[in-house]
C-alpha cells in the first residue's frame, strides 16, 4: 500500500506544479477551493445526514427491455445550453478540472501506450471520459475508497476535514461545462458544428439495487445513463454479447472493439461510451486514395483531406518535431504533432504527451499552410481496471472498495470500460483562417501528414484536452 500512496503524493505534487505553470497567465486562485465543500455546505451536509431517511433505490430493468435510441442532436443542444449564462466562477471551476483531467489523461495515456507495439495502427484516449468515469465512482464512494479516489483525481485531502473533501457534484458539473464549451465553440464564426455524445451503461446482476441519487448525479457527465440487469456470471461471453448488441441498438455506433468476457463474480459493470464528430472548415476530400507510409518501406492507400489557410505552426528540429494548430471553433482546435523523421513516432510521443505539452502552444506562429492529412475514423476501448493495476492501484475499485453510495448491496465491480468513436472529416466551404492576419510570403508551407503522427483535441477556455491519439496506420483503425 505504501508505494501506491507515495505515487499518489508524487502525482499531486506534479499536478500542483503544472497547475501553477498552466495558470501563469491567469489571476492566481487557490487550486481547489472551488471544487471542495464550503463550510456552509458541510454544515448542511452534516444536518441532512443526521435527518435524512434511507435513500431510495431501484432495480434496473432487464436488458431485453425496449428503450429510446440516443438522440445525439438533443445531447448537443443540452451541452450548448450548459454554456449559456456561465459566471466567472463556473469558468474558473471548469479550468481547474481541465488541468486535473489533462494531468490524469497524460498519466494514463503513457501507461496505455506501453502496451502498444510500435506497429500499432492507431489508438485514442479521452481524458474527459476517463476523468468523468473515475469522478462518477468518487460520487458513489465512501471512505477509505473516496479518499483514495480523490487523491488519484489530483486533490489532496490529508486533514480528512469536510472542507478539504471534493464535492463530486461540483466536479461533474464542471465537467459538463467543459463538454459544453467544446461543442458550443464548434458553431462559432461559421465553423461546422461539433458533436460530442456521452452515454453510460450500468449493467448489474439480477436483483441488485442501485441508489437513485447516485444515478441522477451522473447526469452532468452523461445525460443518458442506461441501467440494465442481466446474468453476468453463468456465461460471461454471452453477457458481453448481449451488452454489445444492446449498446449498438441504442446508439447506432459500430464499435469494432466491443466488450469481451465480463469477468467472473462481477455484479456491476460501468461502461462509458463517447462519440466525437468533427469537420474541418475549408478542407476537401482529395480524389482517389493517397499513400500513407506506415514505415519506410510500406504504404497503404487512404482517403486524404486537404485545405489551405493561415494556421498556427511550430517546428523544432532539435527535438524532431512540428506542431500545427487547426481551428475547430473560437477556442477549440485540432493539434497535429508530426515527427520530422518517420521512425521517430515513439520518441516524439514520449516527449509530447506530458505535463508541458500545452506550453508548446506559446511557440506557435501564423503561417500560410497547405495542410494534407488522412480522413480519420478511430476507435479505442480500454478497461480502467487494467490501467489502475498498472498505476499500482489494483484494489482501488476491487472487491474491498466501499461504494456504499451506489448500492447497499455487496458490489463487485468488473470491467470499467471506456470506448471512444472519433470521426474527423472535411467540410467543404469557406477557406479556414485563424484570427491572425495572413503572413507575407510567396507560397504556402506544405505540411503533409502521410506518415505516423499524433493529435489532440484542445479547448482553450477550459484548458481541457478532450482526446489524445496516435495514427500509425489509418486503415487499421477504420
Amino acid at each position: 500500500m505504501a508505494p501506491a500512496g507515495a505515487s499518489l503524493r508524487a502525482a499531486v505534487l506534479c499536478l500542483l506544479a503544472w497547475a501553477g505553470l498552466a495558470a501563469a497567465d491567469r489571476v492566481y486562485i487557490h487550486p481547489f477551493h472551488l471544487l471542495v465543500y464550503s463550510e456552509s455546505s458541510c454544515e448542511q451536509l452534516e444536518k441532512s445526514n443526521a435527518e435524512a431517511p434511507k435513500e431510495p433505490t431501484f432495480t434496473p430493468v432487464p436488458i431485453q427491455a425496449k428503450t429510446t435510441p440516443v438522440d445525439e442532436e438533443a445531447l448537443r443542444e443540452q451541452l450548448v445550453l450548459a454554456t449559456e449564462g456561465l459566471e466567472e466562477e463556473d469558468r474558473l471551476r471548469a479550468a481547474k478540472v481541465g488541468i486535473m483531467l489533462n494531468f490524469l489523461g497524460f498519466h494514463m495515456y503513457r501507461m496505455l501506450s506501453e502496451s502498444w507495439s510500435t506497429a500499432s495502427g492507431a489508438a485514442i484516449l479521452s481524458p474527459t471520459a476517463l476523468f468523468g468515469t473515475l469522478a462518477s465512482f468518487y460520487l458513489g464512494a465512501l471512505d477509505p475508497t473516496a479518499s483514495r479516489l480523490q487523491a488519484f483525481l489530483g486533490v489532496p485531502g490529508e486533514d480528512q476535514g469536510c472542507t478539504s473533501r471534493l464535492d463530486g457534484h461540483k466536479v461533474l458539473s464542471a465537467l459538463h461545462t467543459i463538454q459544453g464549451l467544446l461543442v458550443a465553440q464548434g458553431g462559432a464564426s461559421g465553423q461546422p458544428r461539433l458533436l460530442l455524445s456521452t452515454v453510460v451503461g450500468l449493467f448489474t446482476a439480477p436483483g441488485l439495487r442501485l441508489k437513485e441519487p447516485f444515478v441522477r448525479g451522473l447526469a452532468p457527465f452523461a445525460p443518458i445513463a442506461l441501467e440494465r440487469s442481466l446474468d453476468l456470471s453463468t456465461d460471461p461471453d454471452l453477457a458481453a454479447e448481449k451488452i454489445n448488441a444492446f449498446m449498438q441498438a441504442v446508439t447506432g455506433w459500430k464499435l469494432n472493439s466491443p466488450l469481451s468476457g465480463v469477468g467472473p463474480g462481477s455484479t456491476l459493470l460501468f461502461n462509458t461510451y463517447v462519440r466525437f464528430q468533427g469537420k474541418l472548415k475549408g478542407f476537401s476530400l482529395l480524389e482517389g486514395l493517397q499513400e500513407f507510409w506506415v514505415d519506410n518501406t510500406t504504404a497503404v492507400p487512404v482517403p486524404m483531406l486537404s485545405g489551405t489557410g493561415t494556421f498556427q505552426h511550430w517546428s523544432d528540429a532539435q527535438n524532431n518535431i512540428s506542431m500545427t494548430r487547426v481551428p475547430l471553433g473560437r477556442s477549440a482546435c485540432l493539434l497535429l504533432v508530426q515527427p520530422q523523421c518517420m521512425s521517430g513516432l515513439q520518441q516524439v510521443e514520449t516527449l509530447s504527451f506530458q505535463h508541458n505539452f500545452l506550453t508548446w502552444l506559446k511557440n506557435l506562429s501564423p503561417r500560410a499552410i497547405r495542410l494534407t492529412m488522412p480522413q480519420l475514423t478511430l476507435q479505442g476501448s480500454y478497461d480502467l481496471q487494467d490501467l489502475l493495476a498498472q498505476a499500482r492501484l489494483p484494489t482501488l475499485l476491487g472487491a474491498e472498495a466501499n461504494l456504499g453510495k451506489i448500492s447497499d448491496d455487496q458490489l463487485r465491480v468488473g470491467k470499467v470500460l471506456n470506448s471512444v468513436l472519433f470521426e474527423l472529416k472535411a467540410d467543404e466551404g469557406e477557406q479556414p483562417t485563424e484570427s491572425a492576419q495572413q503572413p507575407d510570403g510567396p507560397e504556402a508551407l506544405e505540411v503533409t501528414l502521410n506518415s505516423p503522427f499524433l493529435f489532440a483535441i484542445y479547448e482553450q477556455d477550459s484548458t481541457a484536452l478532450h482526446f489524445l491519439g496516435r495514427v500509425a496506420n489509418p486503415l487499421s483503425a477504420a
